[in-house]
């Protein structure tokens, strides 16, 4: 099982819920968080006064996906998060040791 992390902009979030969603995986965390990489914020103009914005808005998505599904998942999120610019975000892969089912008790692949 792997932990899939994706930080993609927010506008492109119910694209992307509907690509994993078309190769069945529903379950998913997500997250409104702040962050810049490479293109280092940028500036903008407020009742005449320039600012900087280092931390631009993101969408954090977390899934967890049993490790047949990964390939699948992270191409529909690369293609649908894509916009050709700078700063359309990142995939993070991480293993997952153990999955629970709160509500149920089961473990690994059952509790995805």
């Amino acid at each position: 099982m792997k932990l899939v992390t994706a930080i993609v902009k927010p506008f492109k979030l119910d694209e992307v819920r509907e690509a994993l969603s078309e190769i069945g995986i529903n379950g998913i965390t997500v997250t409104e968080v702040k962050g810049f990489g490479r293109q280092r914020g940028h500036t903008e103009l407020y009742r005449g006064a320039e600012y900087v914005v280092d931390f631009l808005p993101k969408v954090k998505l977390e899934l967890a996906v049993d490790d047949d599904q990964v390939d699948r998942a992270i191409e529909s999120i690369q293609k649908s998060a894509n916009t050709g610019k700078i700063g359309d975000g990142k995939i993070f892969v991480t293993a997952l040791e153990q999955v629970i089912r709160i509500r149920t008790g089961e473990t690994g692949a059952d509790a995805i």
